[in-house]
């Protein structure tokens, strides 16, 4: 289904319309899109099929998942920035942690943080059969406390947690970022919703990171949208 673009904010947004394969949310691209963009990404292993059916079926918010495409995305960042070390706030059932781990070289690791040990169970079962456990750091407790005792350099590290820690977790991770390292911010797009409080605070973290002349930023335009950053120069 086409969303129509309301005429007061055609020059700078979307329409909000449900998910294809997953639980409705907010997002910004028109279904029939979204479902060619899926069928011309590589297939992705069977036991992401599963994982998302559990999500699904067992959890209140399973739109939480990034999906294939954007699993299959996150996967390419890691092998095209030959990372080797990787952090990940927002662990839910595993979907990206797997996808991002299956890229790693053999020495390479992955920390992911998350507050729900329930979710977190599933992410370590399926890292179990997905055959990356060992390579995957699992972390429960509050996100900032959890940075706090890490060490970098991370090659990588993907946000995806709570909406209002984005700014927070964004100036703990820099520092910690190695010279070339990139950050992805994702479901940028919610910026555009002034009405909600996770559109409020993802257009604080927007604005943030434009404001930073440390670093330099492209927000990608796909799904409810991800923000790559590096350090400037």
């Amino acid at each position: 289904m086409y969303c129509a673009i309301p005429s007061a904010y055609a020059s700078r947004r979307t329409a909000v319309c449900p998910r294809v394969t997953r639980a409705p949310m907010a997002r910004y691209i028109p279904d029939e899109i979204e479902a060619y963009a899926e069928r011309y990404t590589s297939a992705r292993l069977e036991i992401f099929d599963r994982l998302g059916a559990e999500t699904r079926s067992t959890q209140e918010n399973p739109q939480m998942m990034v999906g294939p495409i954007e699993g299959a995305f996150l996967s390419f960042l890691v092998s095209m920035t030959q990372a080797k070390r990787v952090l990940e706030m927002g662990t839910f059932t595993g979907w990206s942690a797997i996808a991002m781990a299956r890229s790693l070289p053999p020495d390479g690791s992955l920390v992911t943080c998350d507050v729900n040990e329930e979710t977190t169970a599933v992410a370590r079962r399926y890292a179990e059969e997905a055959g990356v456990a060992d390579r995957i750091d699992f972390r429960v407790g509050p996100g900032v406390e959890t940075l706090a005792a890490l060490e970098g350099p991370f090659d990588l590290a993907f946000i995806d947690a709570d909406k209002g820690g984005y700014v927070d977790y964004y100036e703990a991770i820099l520092p910690k970022l190695s010279p070339h390292g990139l950050i992805a911010a994702d479901n940028t797009l919610f910026g555009l919703d002034a009405d909600g409080e996770n559109g409020r605070q993802i257009a604080r973290f927007n604005e943030h990171v434009l404001r930073d002349d440390r670093v330099e930023a492209v927000l990608l335009p796909f799904r409810e949208g991800v923000t790559l950053i590096r350090r400037s120069g």
